[in-house]
């Protein structure tokens, strides 16, 4: 009984050792680089937001946030490699709308991005903008729906790929304008344009950087912006939702990590992302992008997700849209 008795009294001495262990390890996290996957190519409005942040971080902490692009499938191939990796807190994503929108457009995806996920941080939201051929015979959106009233079938809008927010901003104006618009993906939005300009597809409802850019240089027309208000630096370009009421397509960048990543890493990283929020240098490089900084709680980013994909459902329903 006595060799029993102290080898159980050894046993919960390790477990002590073990369950003390875990705080320590947090406690000086991160001690090695941390890998940060983005679902989208170089060079797009995602991979430079990421890259904002990246770089702040590494600054932070003394260790490196390295930035890894693994496009493809919406997103999906990224989020895949993230919902597999340890839940360590030295595997994060690059979370966006495709991953609300994924949920219920992909029909066979191997994750399910609320279950498998847990919320960090929010970085910031920006909306999109509904751009059109100078060719069409319009200037605000009310016009717009007239025409489009009054050609049905013969519109059609562009998108950066099925699954993203450009996509689903268009089958949102579709839902609730009742314009008949065909949709024509293209791999990024930059491709799109040529075609925009010589009018063979009329409008694209892009993302803010890309579309202020083309405007500006009088490639195409700008004619409101996604957000349910004028969004600031562009009070002269209306809300959609001026002439649509309801209407709404803002997108949002944050970051979530593996199911299992512990709370106090969790803590760690939103902890230093809101502090990245206030410094006077990213707020004016987020600027840069059309981005308005949204610090928030690990909570309330879990909220948005899941309030977005809701939302998302409900689109993807009406436009009857799948990807196997």
């Amino acid at each position: 009984m006595t060799t029993l008795r102290a080898a159980i009294i050894g046993l919960i001495g390790l477990v002590g050792i073990v369950g003390g262990a875990q705080p320590a390890l947090s406690a000086d996290y991160p001690n090695r680089p941390v890998r940060w996957l983005i679902g989208f190519s170089a060079g797009g409005p995602v991979d430079v937001v990421a890259r904002i942040m990246a770089n702040w971080l590494s600054d932070h902490f003394g260790q490196q946030f390295v930035v890894e692009n693994r496009a493809g499938s919406g997103g999906n191939i990224a989020a895949a490699a993230a919902v597999n990796a340890p839940g360590d807190g030295y595997t994060l994503l690059f979370v966006a709308p495709n991953n609300a929108i994924s949920t219920s457009l992909y029909k066979h995806l191997s994750f399910d991005f609320l279950r498998d996920t847990v919320p960090v941080a929010s970085i910031m939201q920006l909306p999109n903008m509904l751009v059109v051929s100078n060719a069409m015979p319009v200037k605000t959106v009310s016009e717009f729906i007239a025409y489009c009233k009054a050609n049905p079938g013969k519109v059609s809008y562009a998108s950066s790929g099925y699954g993203t927010s450009v996509h689903m901003s268009g089958e949102l104006f579709k839902s609730m304008t009742g314009c008949n618009m065909l949709h024509v993906p293209y791999r990024g939005s930059a491709i799109a344009y040529p075609d925009i300009m010589s009018d063979k597809v009329q409008l694209i409802f892009d993302n803010l950087p890309g579309a202020l850019a083309q405007s500006r240089a009088g490639t195409v027309r700008a004619l409101g912006v996604t957000s349910p208000q004028r969004w600031p630096g562009l009070p002269d370009v209306p809300a959609i939702a001026e002439t649509v009421p309801g209407f709404e397509s803002v997108g949002f960048y944050g970051i979530s990590a593996p199911k299992g990543t512990p709370p106090e890493i969790v803590d760690t990283l939103n902890k230093a992302v809101n502090e990245a929020l206030k410094d006077p240098k990213v707020i004016e490089q987020l600027a840069n992008t059309g981005g308005i900084p949204r610090p928030m709680t690990p909570a309330e980013f879990g909220k948005l997700v899941a309030d977005e994909t809701a939302k998302w459902r409900k689109v993807v329903e009406f436009a009857g849209a799948s990807v196997d």
